[in-house]
């Protein structure tokens, strides 16, 4: 059982953890290994850190937490940043479970508060970005009522451009109660 609260200052340490290993586990094979290997737990703290001590953003951290108190996911959401979207169009910047517990439905509750914010921000509609290669990541999107809107874009790591796919909540999900689950 988990629940989901905004993150702290506290809760750095443990997100940095999970989204670093997220990305060495889950983009094995799709990033260069060269990237993967630069990525450390202390500057993506420092990151994280840098990001809190600035309000105003627009941005929302959320965590899971287990019963213990212990960091399990962390999910980032906040305005779409894509110029050929509207003002209430949100955006699901990242979610993140740590590895060893993806499949445990950490990923689904916080995709449902997720959407339960945005639809408290006036979002009525979200969109995200994901990496082609990232089939696991896709279904699951695809699972929640996630579909692939036709928008490309391509990040470059260390030469090497990986594309992705931007995906939309299909229309009318995010105004049910629980989004689209």
């Amino acid at each position: 059982m988990v629940t989901v609260r905004a993150m702290t200052e506290a809760d750095v340490e443990a997100v940095a953890s999970i989204r670093v290993t997220g990305w060495k586990t889950a983009y094995a094979g799709i990033v260069p290994r060269s990237c993967l290997d630069r990525m450390t737990v202390e500057a993506d703290a420092r990151r994280h850190r840098e990001r809190l001590a600035r309000p105003g953003s627009g941005r929302t951290d959320l965590v899971a937490v287990d019963t213990d108190g212990r960091v399990s996911g962390w999910a980032c959401l906040g305005p779409c940043r894509d110029a050929d979207t509207t003002a209430t169009t949100g955006e699901l910047y990242a979610l993140y479970v740590r590895p060893a517990l993806i499949g445990s439905g950490i990923g689904r509750t916080l995709l449902g508060s997720v959407h339960a914010h945005a639809r408290a921000y006036g979002f009525d509609q979200m969109v995200l970005w994901v990496l082609t290669g990232n089939t696991p990541a896709r279904r699951f999107y695809a699972r929640a009522g996630y579909a692939a809107d036709g928008a490309v874009q391509t990040d470059e790591y260390d030469g090497v451009c990986v594309p992705e796919l931007r995906y939309r909540l299909a229309a009318g999900a995010l105004q049910r109660p629980g989004g689209a689950r």
